[in-house]
């Protein structure tokens, strides 16, 4: 089984900036691809960004530039750096992880969002 916990939510004004951790109850090591997605009302969850155990990243188009997804295998975190941050980006941002022994995914309870002014 893994947790992952997410953290650093909240209200920010448009064009801001807000940083999202995600901790993992076990190494990270073995959790390949790890992610960020999110879900506005009334839409699908979507994809934000990933970040694979070798470092490479992909991010949705509507987010490059302005999103940085990184991870730290000594902490057990990863981490979503927003800036420039737009109210269409105002939604539950989930964490979720590929647990490599098992194969199987899992996710983080979310953390809001909220662009706002």
């Amino acid at each position: 089984q893994v947790q992952l916990v997410e953290s650093g939510g909240g209200l920010v004004q448009p064009g801001g900036s807000m940083r999202l951790s995600c901790a993992a109850s076990r190494s990270i090591v073995s959790l390949n691809p790890m992610g960020w997605y999110r879900q506005a009302p009334g839409k699908q969850r979507e994809l934000v960004a990933t970040i694979t155990s070798g470092g490479s990243t992909n991010y949705a188009d509507s987010v490059k530039g302005r999103f940085t997804i990184s991870r730290d295998n000594a902490k057990n975190t990863v981490w979503l750096q927003m800036n420039s941050l737009e109210p269409g980006d105002t939604a539950v941002y989930y964490c979720n992880a590929r647990w490599v022994l098992a194969g199987t995914y899992y996710w983080g309870q979310g953390t809001q969002v909220t662009v706002s002014s």
